[in-house]
């Protein structure tokens, strides 16, 4: 069983980046619109970043970036 998930962590999180900017949105105002502080989403966008991050987080933000949760995957 794979005990490191850092790649699949890093290519969800630039998912992130791609749609939040897609949108036009800063981390600010992506932080403002999903509750999440900014800091929670500077860590996920982070390049290489170690840091996990929950699935509430993931259905939150793809309520705000208005995707289906199943592209953060894609």
């Amino acid at each position: 069983m794979k005990e490191n998930y850092f790649e699949e962590y890093n290519r969800i999180a630039s998912k992130i980046k791609v749609l939040r900017t897609a949108k036009h949105l800063t981390q600010e105002q992506l932080s403002e619109l999903s509750g999440l502080s900014i800091s929670y989403i500077s860590k996920i966008e982070a390049p290489n970043c170690n840091k996990s991050f929950s699935l509430d987080a993931l259905f939150i933000l793809a309520e705000v970036l208005d995707v289906n949760v199943k592209e953060f995957f894609d």
